[in-house]
């Protein structure tokens, strides 16, 4: 059966001559359009804000210009089933995320205690969204559709796609696509696997039928039709949850086969299902990316918010994102699970056509907040191998120091930055994202890169990640040595005082992370104290389902070494470590891909032995 389209696939090539319109939301914005029925409806745990920031709107905008007819339901009353059935039934499926966080990141900064703000909700008003939004949200679906395709996908589903540890209920929790009942999920940004999934559908497919999409994961009561794809066997839930060595073992082998060249498909039994991980796709080229944020996003909420702002928008409505993707492979950080290590960049000539769009915004005042991404100055691939070979197995770019194969270049990102600068009606461009001070350090042309940044591009603060200073917990945070830190602290006061500038760093520090005893922490408060570092912001260290420091908090274990690490769980010594690091009231949000969230009497040990 083919599936019925409103027009030609325009992946490549998006088409803006008609007015730009919001996605449906609602039956009567849906038969304005001339729609009887749509073809998918992607729900969604965020505010419903058509810009490239929020990945509903990239999914929505996406799949409409391959001609398909897409509805929203953002933050549906998950009590019933109303705001789910709005639209009617989806002719081909219903697309599923918690949004741009986790829910239980977005809802709690302790386990117990609910946050009082939600970024991604209008107003920031809090409880918009359930615990555990994409499990909840896909079950009221199944009450109302039964059989319908369901698909998962996100930052919730993205990291908890095989058998995770889940710091909120302090337990190892099945793969999300086994307790969510969905049929498929989608892992990482997901253009290139919706498009492909979207094309089966509407030609079809059985959604039971779809194994073969990379970056997808798909369940199976027959571990006979993973024969022929080239799988390993990870050790099976019943294992994993009860036992740290076989949690560390099966750690270790799903992140091992995050290479779309040479990874294997990894199968785990998650006790009523075996779920299937196929690799990941290629890295997107800078055509493919750079079509995706010429879409026709109007980068306004949705007029059903009217004058309640969703506070999100407010950090990204002047930055441009200019790549994905990093390299630095911090031990904490969830980016290089969900976006990948290869640097996927955006063409110079597609970010200064967003740049000169946002001149003509009303509001614009002549300032760019932001050019970057997970980090601004990894602008192009690591080498040249990573492009056809993928990420190598076991080797990192930068820790323990920098591969000899690294490319040590900012010419693309300073070319970018002042390309952005010219364009007519912009007065200043400024770099908000994080650097990377280690590779900074490294690069020849660095100091000159430094320079020109504090001299056109920072805005009296400069953002930097150290972390730590104790070289044992900067192993487990997969971080450069502290002496790298304190070279680069040395650097850019030299700059800034040779420039005439005032301009300060804001460190980012954290405590509890596994391998941090009181030793270590006094050790870095007495290193914050020599160097003249003074965090506006404290991060308490909170395990992010499916990264490798989650890994370490829950078993104890390097996966990757086999050593013992040592874990502060206890909310008195977490408490002290945290102390020692500035006051209470500056704990705030964590940078991209960490979070920060504080401990309580609650927290119990690990049940794992």
């Amino acid at each position: 059966m083919k599936g019925r389209k409103t027009g030609k696939n325009r992946f490549s090539s998006p088409v803006r001559e008609t007015p730009r319109r919001f996605i449906p939301m609602t039956k009567g914005e849906m038969e304005s359009r001339g729609w009887n029925e749509l073809d998918f409806l992607c729900v969604t745990g965020d505010a419903y804000v058509d810009h490239p920031s929020f990945g509903t709107a990239v999914i929505s905008r996406l799949l409409e210009s391959l001609g398909y007819r897409i509805g929203i339901a953002a933050q549906p009353d998950w009590r019933g089933t109303d705001d789910f059935a709005v639209m009617g039934r989806p002719r081909l499926g219903v697309l599923v995320s918690a949004g741009n966080l986790d829910s239980m990141l977005s809802n709690y900064s302790s386990p117990g205690k609910r946050r009082a703000r939600d970024s991604y909700s209008p107003g920031g008003k809090p409880r918009r969204r359930p615990d555990r939004a994409v499990i909840v949200y896909c079950g009221r679906i199944r009450e109302i559709w039964g059989d319908i395709p369901l698909v998962i996908g996100g930052i919730e589903a993205s990291l908890r796609r095989m058998a995770h540890y889940d710091y909120w209920a302090d337990e190892v929790r099945r793969s999300i696509l086994a307790d969510s009942r969905a049929d498929l999920l989608l892992y990482g940004m997901a253009e290139t696997q919706i498009r492909l999934v979207s094309k089966r559908l509407s030609e079809g497919t059985p959604v039971r039928d779809i194994k073969d999409v990379p970056g997808t994961c798909w369940k199976t009561h027959d571990i006979g039709e993973t024969v022929g794809r080239g799988f390993v066997t990870a050790p099976p839930f019943g294992s994993v949850s009860k036992d740290k060595k076989a949690f560390a073992e099966a750690f270790k082998i799903f992140y091992n086969e995050q290479n779309f060249a040479s990874g294997l498909a990894v199968v785990q039994d998650q006790g009523s299902w075996l779920v299937v991980q196929n690799p990941p796709p290629p890295p997107m080229t800078s055509c493919g990316l750079d079509a995706v944020y010429d879409l026709p996003y109007i980068r306004k909420p949705h007029p059903i918010y009217e004058n309640s702002k969703i506070p999100a928008l407010d950090e990204v409505s002047f930055s441009i994102t200019s790549h994905r993707g990093c390299f630095g492979e911090c031990a904490f950080c969830s980016i290089s699970l969900h976006q990948g290590r290869v640097i996927q960049a955006r063409s110079r000539d597609s970010i200064v056509r967003e740049a000169e769009m946002l001149t003509g915004d009303p509001d614009f005042k002549g300032y760019i907040h932001d050019v970057g991404g997970p980090t601004a100055n990894f602008r192009v691939p690591s080498c040249a191998k990573c492009l056809t070979e993928g990420a190598c197995r076991g080797k990192s770019c930068l820790f323990p120091s920098p591969c000899e194969n690294l490319r040590l270049s900012h010419a693309e990102c300073l070319e970018t930055l002042r390309s952005v600068a010219a364009v007519k009606g912009v007065k200043k461009v400024f770099v908000r994202s994080g650097l990377r001070i280690d590779y900074i350090l490294a690069a020849a042309d660095g100091r000159s890169f430094l320079e020109e940044l504090c001299r056109n591009h920072v805005s009296g603060q400069l953002k930097i990640a150290p972390e730590h200073s104790d070289p044992g917990v900067l192993t487990c945070m997969r971080k450069s040595p502290p002496d790298v830190t304190r070279k680069f602290v040395k650097l850019f006061r030299e700059i800034n005082e040779r420039l005439g500038r005032k301009q300060f760093l804001v460190p980012y520090f954290m405590s509890s992370h596994p391998g941090c005893d009181m030793k270590a922490a006094r050790g870095l408060a007495d290193f914050m104290k020599k160097e003249g570092l003074h965090p506006e912001q404290v991060q308490e260290f909170t395990p992010t389902p499916g990264t490798l420091s989650a890994c370490m908090y829950c078993t104890g274990i390097d996966p990757f070494s086999g050593r013992s690490v040592y874990v502060p769980r206890t909310a008195e010594e977490r408490a002290e470590q945290r102390s020692l690091l500035g006051p209470k009231r500056h704990r705030a949000a964590a940078p991209a891909g960490q979070v920060s969230v504080k401990s309580s009497g609650r927290r119990k040990q690990s049940g794992l032995k």
